[in-house]
């Protein structure tokens, strides 16, 4: 039974996709689609705001019809109109949506003109030819299919970090009500921040430890148990994520967490420091023969070894040890490190609240300053800004920070790089914002040279201050596209431009290893929402693990300065 806002969005998602096939309103699909991202995005579960009496249409984009199917499906686990929907479709349907690249436009296509069906009609089809005949499809896409097909045969199933959080975080809670629990902790690739999770690593640390594994196997969510021992159990949930949990000692909590918070390479990195200095070191502890020495807490296993603590997000073996040895780690930035964000959009395109909503939101948030950053005209879809539109809102922002203390409020836009590298809006309206902020939203399949020639063109702009979500991946839906980053962003050290890390769940784009190259590099990168309603600020929790991953520090943050210092930065390249 859908229990998440993860489920019921997915219901929403799906329900979108079968009406696209079908052929329906495309006002009627676009609002399961943002209700679904609605509900992706909003930080409290309403299956709780439902269960306290709150009125679910105060969510901007969701009225009564959607409200009530809501209800139905956190009181019943189904959904009439998509059991109707199923019904009017094969049942294999669902799995050519599942393929990156094959959207519901290109499903409609493939069904109703080439009866495809299923997984392996969609392989023959490609296979023999036949895809390339359809119009808006051709040879390159074909190839693109062929591939997206053979790389989902090997790809195993992950989790957005988002929606493991959801399950994860009901289940800490759910363990922590067990009699005798003292400790209960998310270990492995979630606990690292990982973009994507594959499974659940749960750490226990209790003195009996029979009533923690019967709460578990007993979970409501449960689908099935895969085994169940003395200390202890897998299962797998009713969402498809299996979770492992570990029951321990208090004694040997901080060597089990180090051992299954991994990574892998890590682990065995620190294992070999330690077997050079004559110690043995597994999930119970760090032994000298056979005496324990440490083993309680974390910090107390890198203490042994010689070690300075190395913070989950840096444990992929990329150096952090060889630092660790000599006290060199980098002291990672911290989401209260943050002082504003630089990168939302309200209501005038395509966000849900007010510019004054918006800044009470940033203001509660405990910022000192938010960049409203509009879409530009040429994003016709998100209902872009024109030049008049851009200077009326300006005015807005202008009389706002005269009624508000303690936030402000200052102007941008995120502009449309063209495909010639051209921004969308003329200079002289650039040349009135405090920022402007860039971002390619078309022609992602250019090829390496284009795209990079692209970027490098819009950074030369004398106007340009940030390039945003830089690489344009969606996460499970759309790679990065081609582009040389190194040059980009040597490109923007010289010019003094910065990059955006988009903390949107969806994006976390800079990626990781980009992160470091910035730093290196002396880019300060902007850890940026790119919120578009008053709850989207929480989502910079993910942008925040995503820079820590990427080894960056407070200084290495653009908006970790204060608004007198960040507007001698943006003045820098305006």
């Amino acid at each position: 039974m859908p229990r998440h806002n993860a489920d019921i969005a997915a219901i929403f998602e799906e329900i979108a996709n079968l009406l696209e096939i079908q052929d329906a309103n495309p006002f009627r699909i676009r609002a399961y689609r943002n209700a679904a991202r609605i509900l992706n995005d909003h930080s409290r579960d309403v299956g709780t705001m439902l269960r306290k009496g709150e009125d679910l249409t105060c969510l901007s984009g969701i009225g009564k019809d959607l409200a009530a199917k809501i209800e139905e499906i956190v009181s019943s686990g189904h959904c009439s109109l998509l059991d109707r929907l199923h019904k009017k479709m094969p049942a294999t349907i669902g799995d050519l949506l599942k393929i990156p690249g094959i959207g519901p436009k290109r499903v409609k296509a493939l069904y109703h003109d080439l009866a495809v069906q299923t997984v392996e009609q969609l392989y023959r089809a490609a296979r023999d030819g036949r895809i390339r005949e359809l119009p808006g499809f051709g040879e390159k896409t074909e190839l693109n299919i062929l591939q997206s097909l053979e790389a989902h045969a090997n790809q195993t199933q992950r989790f957005k970090l988002i929606t493991a959080v959801q399950y994860a975080e009901a289940l800490e809670q759910s363990l922590a009500t067990v009699s005798g629990v003292s400790r209960v902790t998310i270990a492995g690739s979630y606990r690292r921040m990982r973009e994507t999770v594959g499974d659940l690593d749960i750490l226990v640390a209790a003195e009996t430890s029979r009533p923690v594994i019967q709460h578990f196997i007993e979970y409501g969510e449960v689908n099935r148990i895969l085994s169940a021992g003395a200390t202890r159990a897998s299962v797998v949930l009713e969402c498809g994520m299996q979770v492992d949990l570990r029951v321990v000692k208090a004694e040997s909590f901080g060597a089990a967490l180090h051992y299954f918070t991994g990574s892998k390479s890590h682990n065995i990195a620190v294992r070999r420091i330690a077997q050079q200095k004559g110690l043995k070191i597994n999930e119970y502890g760090v032994y000298r023969s056979d005496k324990q020495i440490a083993g309680q807490d974390e910090e107390s296993v890198y203490a042994a070894v010689g070690l300075a603590y190395i913070p989950p997000e840096l444990r992929e073996n990329r150096g952090e040890v060889t630092l660790a040895q000599v006290g060199r780690l980098p002291q990672l930035v911290e989401q209260s490190d943050l002082r504003g964000d630089l990168h939302a959009h309200t209501n005038a395109t395509d966000g849900h609240n007010s510019l004054r909503e918006m800044a009470l939101a940033a203001k509660s948030f405990g910022f000192e300053y938010l960049a409203i950053t509009e879409h530009s005209r040429r994003l016709t879809v998100a209902h872009g800004l024109d030049p008049l539109q851009l200077s009326r809102q300006c005015a807005e922002i202008d009389k706002l920070n005269a009624e508000m203390d303690e936030i402000t409020l200052l102007k941008g836009i995120e502009v449309d790089i063209l495909e010639d590298g051209s921004l969308d809006l003329p200079d002289n309206v650039l040349a009135k914002l405090d920022l402007v902020v860039g971002a390619v939203h078309s022609k992602f399949d250019l090829s390496r040279a284009r795209q990079t020639k692209r970027i490098l063109r819009a950074l030369e702009h004398p106007h340009f201050t940030m390039l945003a979500h830089p690489t344009g991946r969606l996460i499970q839906r759309r790679a990065p596209y081609d582009v040389d980053m190194a040059r980009i962003i040597r490109e923007a050290r010289n010019r003094g431009c910065f990059l955006e890390l988009n903390a949107h769940p969806e994006r976390l784009d800079l990626l990781d290893t980009y992160c470091q190259m910035a730093r290196e590099e002396g880019v300060l990168v902007s850890i940026n929402s790119d919120a578009h309603s008053n709850h989207d600020f929480a989502n910079l929790r993910f942008g925040i693990g995503q820079a820590r991953r990427g080894w960056l520090e407070k200084d290495d943050v653009l908006n970790t300065r204060s608004l007198k210092a960040l507007r001698q930065l943006l003045k820098q390249t305006m």
